[in-house]
């Protein structure tokens, strides 16, 4: 915990930083940063513009793809301004206060992903268990309700961070680990005890991402289950394919974040690196990778995406 006197508790700066070793190819490492923000922006609008257009598209699994696309743009232009501040013009510093806010809405908008990827295991499931009674069981009242709930849930959570680290004291300039602001970063820079704070995180996160994930690998469970029970081969491939682009967006999301908590638990001497690295996996690649896999995967968005290309390439002969 770092020392604080009474001449030095005041309000406080924080420095963000870059890739440790690397901060003379920042500009350089700004270009991957820009083509990655740049891509999960155009991609997840489209997504949101071929759902929104598309009347055919107005089903559930399509509706909670269009939530996790929202999901993914409020998560990009969370950390957006201050990644490219670092790496693109080597601005470091941030106001407390706009540190707090950046923490808040990572952090909401992570747990709402989690969310939106249960729902959307969930839906999965109903389709595959339930597939006569898919329409009257998700109708579009309980995936409104299931996407308010998503929301309450992200934000009440969430309140108590910025609040319990205000009432902390700080030095007046403190480095940060990354170009963002993250809790457990913030939190160790308070020069008092934060014990309140530290099982506040726990808490949340065993709540909310542990629930999620346990949950998720539970409703697989029951899918194969029930895919295993059916009688022909062709209808089990058929089923496991609806399935297999949320696995992937799951696996994107849930990867890094595991490795991380693994990294952090079991292996306290890893280098800082390879913990700053897998927190940039963990909140850039879902946003650009999602749409893409689901372009790819989802035979319905890919004929849509094309047929807009294609009007778009005619207006322009």
């Amino acid at each position: 915990m770092p020392t604080c006197n009474e001449t030095n508790i005041s309000r406080a700066t924080f420095l963000l930083a870059g890739i440790p070793g690397l901060e003379a190819f920042s500009p350089w490492i700004s270009i991957p940063f820009c083509s990655m923000y740049l891509i999960a922006i155009l991609g997840n609008g489209l997504i949101l513009l071929v759902i929104k257009t598309r009347k055919s598209l107005h089903q559930p699994m399509y509706l909670f793809l269009s939530m996790l696309s929202i999901t993914d743009l409020v998560l990009s232009a969370s950390t957006l301004p201050t990644v490219l501040s670092v790496f693109l013009f080597n601005m470091r510093e941030i106001d407390m206060d706009l540190c707090l806010a950046q923490l808040f809405f990572v952090h909401t908008f992570s747990i709402m992903e989690s969310s939106v990827l249960l729902a959307m295991a969930f839906d999965r499931f109903v389709a595959i268990r339930h597939p006569l009674r898919y329409a009257s069981i998700l109708t579009s009242a309980r995936i409104g309700n299931i996407g308010l709930l998503t929301i309450i849930r992200g934000i009440g959570l969430h309140i108590p961070a910025p609040i319990l680290l205000k009432r902390l004291p700080y030095s007046r300039i403190q480095p940060l680990s990354y170009s963002y602001c993250l809790h457990p970063d913030i939190m160790k820079m308070a020069c008092a005890d934060t014990t309140p704070n530290s099982y506040y995180g726990l808490f949340t996160v065993l709540s909310t991402l542990g629930l999620d994930s346990v949950l998720i690998v539970l409703s697989y469970v029951m899918i194969l289950n029930t895919v295993l029970s059916l009688t022909s081969w062709r209808e089990r491939l058929k089923a496991l394919n609806t399935c297999i682009s949320h696995i992937c967006v799951t696996l994107l999301f849930y990867t890094p974040l595991l490795s991380l908590s693994m990294i952090h638990r079991f292996m306290k001497n890893a280098l800082p690196l390879s913990q700053i690295l897998l927190s940039y996996l963990h909140l850039l690649l879902p946003p650009v990778l999602n749409p893409i896999v689901y372009s790819i995967k989802t035979k319905e968005i890919r004929k849509q995406i094309m047929k807009i290309f294609q009007k778009f390439s005619t207006k322009r002969l």
